[in-house]
C-alpha cells in the first residue's frame, strides 16, 4: 500500500501526526501503522515530544538569532548569565526566572525576546506579595514597569507578612517571576549554561 512507504509515513508522523491520527487518515489498524513504523525503524516520539508536537502544531514558536553586533553578544551572555543565577532550572517544562528588580526582569525579557524571537505577549507573570503590600498597587506597578498587560499574570500569591527584614523592603511590590512555557526553549538554556559556565 502506497501510504506505507517509508517516505509517506515518516512525512505523515514528522508532520506532528500521532500513529493513531495516521491510522484513522487511511482506514486501518494503529497496529498497522505500528508494524509499519517498527519495519522501517522510524523513531517515536517520547510522551514528551508528543505533546509538544500537539502544542506547536506550526514548529517552534521561537527562532535563535545568532548575536550579530556586540550590543546582541552582550545581551546574550547577560540573559543566561540571569538565568543561570535566578532561572528555575528546576522546572522541565517552562523557562522559569524570579526577582524583585524590574531592571534585572525588563532585560531578561529583553534577551529572550531579541535573541529567541519570543512573543512578549506569550509570557506569563506570577506575583507573590505579602499581606501588607496592596495587590491592585502592586499589579499596577509591575505592569507599567515591565510594559506587561493585566491579563498576562496569574492569580496573585499572598504571603502573611512577618518581620521588616531586609527582603521586606527589596520587595515592597513583591517579587515577579516570568514564565515562558516551552520545554525546548528551557532545554536549550540549559545546554547552553552547561557548555558556557
Amino acid at each position: 500500500m502506497l501510504f506505507l512507504s517509508r517516505s509517506n509515513l515518516e512525512e505523515l508522523y514528522s508532520s506532528g501526526l500521532s500513529m493513531f491520527e495516521i491510522a484513522q487518515k487511511y482506514k486501518v489498524s494503529p497496529h498497522k501503522v505500528v508494524y509499519w513504523m517498527d519495519k522501517y525503524k522510524i523513531k517515536r516520539r517520547s510522551r514528551s515530544e508528543a505533546t509538544y508536537v500537539k502544542r506547536n502544531p506550526n514548529g517552534d514558536p521561537f527562532v535563535f538569532n545568532k548575536p550579530k553586533t556586540l550590543e546582541e553578544a552582550k545581551l546574550y551572555g547577560i540573559g543566561l548569565g540571569l538565568y543561570w543565577g535566578e532561572g528555575t532550572k528546576a522546572s522541565k517544562t517552562s523557562v522559569r526566572i524570579g526577582n524583585t528588580n524590574p531592571a534585572l526582569l525588563k532585560t531578561f525579557i529583553n534577551f529572550i525576546v531579541t535573541i529567541f524571537s519570543v512573543k512578549k505577549d506569550h509570557l506569563r507573570f506570577g506575583l507573590q506579595i505579602f499581606t501588607d503590600i496592596n495587590t491592585k498597587a502592586a499589579l499596577n506597578y509591575w505592569t507599567t514597569q515591565l510594559g506587561v498587560k493585566r491579563s498576562q499574570f496569574y492569580k496573585t500569591i499572598v504571603t502573611k507578612s512577618n518581620s521588616l527584614g531586609t527582603y521586606r523592603k527589596k520587595s515592597e511590590y513583591g517579587v515577579v517571576t516570568i514564565y515562558y512555557h516551552n520545554s525546548k526553549l528551557r532545554n536549550l538554556l540549559v545546554t547552553d549554561l552547561n557548555s558556557t559556565f
